[in-house]
């Protein structure tokens, strides 16, 4: 792992597609864990807005991270992911990611939070990992 993944980040200047990333934040909004259909089936997500000095992101929590933020708690957040949505940089907490509450001093009140949020050119695509498009093939028959 570089040293780069390994920094802290100010929010705004998350940019989709990083993984290893290393954010601390207050939690300004969140919503109740739901269940919704992938294409590796139903999976439980909720969403979270986290913010700091230098603006705010999406978050969407994946599996037991799902309904695991509280609202108005600063947390530093390990080994996330970043993706686009609809033109936004979007922050992803999943398993191996690790939040944990720190000190309410780590990061502005909510009041002061700017309203700037870190954006995606149109022209980002999420690449494919690890062979998965290989097994799908194997598996279906390559049948599409």
């Amino acid at each position: 792992m570089s040293e780069e993944h390994k920094e802290k980040k100010r929010i705004i200047d998350l940019k989709a597609g990083e993984e290893h990333v290393h954010v601390t934040g207050r939690v300004l909004e969140t919503s109740s864990p739901r269940v919704i259909q992938t294409r590796k089936g139903p999976r439980t997500i909720s969403n979270a807005v986290i913010g700091d000095e230098s603006g705010r992101v999406q978050a969407t929590l994946w599996g037991s991270k799902a309904g695991t933020l509280e609202e108005g708690k600063v947390v530093e957040i390990k080994e996330a992911w970043t993706t686009s949505y609809r033109g936004k940089v979007q922050l992803n907490i999943g398993r191996s990611t690790e939040v944990k509450e720190v000190e309410d001093t780590e990061a502005p009140p909510a009041e002061e939070i700017p309203e700037e949020q870190p954006t995606a050119p149109d022209t980002y695509r999420p690449r494919r990992t690890g062979g998965f498009s290989k097994r799908r093939y194997i598996r279906q028959g390559g049948q599409y």
